[in-house]
């Protein structure tokens, strides 16, 4: 299989062609691959001495590298990303919830879709509503309470796992 020495390719075989490792975060040595280290060099790990380390693209996705305008910079070997997040209040986007409420006295017990808290001096809590669209009325704070719980949710997107493999003996590129 004909590469470049460096190159990065998905392989759907579960055994390296000859030539190619894994993408697995491995450490090379450096005197023993001297081609792909002057072409990669410690930018995914190792102590450049003795050995360097390849790209681990092992539940990674490959983002390429630079910046583009509006975005933040990505620097060759840099990993990043989580695949849980727990969403802020500041993350969220802006909403509201109508909560309505009637001075009257409580015409039943049961909440449902047709009611609304009643005067809280009444025996029965809630009140039927009559008019579709309650004016506004400030509550108190009290009346309402945060929800949510800050747990994490999945940040993964669909996919389907594959191999990448990087050439360790080939062409070596020429650069104009």
């Amino acid at each position: 299989m004909e590469a470049y020495v460096g190159e990065i390719r998905m392989f759907a075989g579960s055994k390296a062609p000859v030539d190619w490792h894994w993408c697995d975060g491995s450490l090379l040595d450096v005197s023993t691959y001297k081609p792909l280290f002057d072409l990669i060099g410690t930018a995914y790990g190792g102590d450049g001495v003795k050995n360097f380390a390849l790209p681990d693209l092992r539940g990674r996705v490959p983002v390429g590298m630079g910046q583009r305008s509006g975005s933040a910079a990505y620097v060759l070997g840099q990993d990043g990303g989580s695949e849980t997040v727990a969403l802020s209040v500041a993350e969220m986007p802006s909403h509201s919830h109508a909560v309505y409420a009637s001075n009257a006295a409580g015409t039943t017990n049961i909440p449902g879709s047709n009611t609304v808290w009643a005067n809280g001096g009444s025996a029965r809590p809630y009140s039927t509503v009559t008019d579709s669209s309650p004016a506004d009325a400030v509550m108190n704070a009290a009346a309402l309470a945060s929800s949510g719980g800050g747990q994490v949710h999945n940040n993964v997107m669909p996919s389907l796992a594959v191999n990448f493999i990087i050439c360790l003996q080939g062409y070596f590129p020429a650069f104009s």
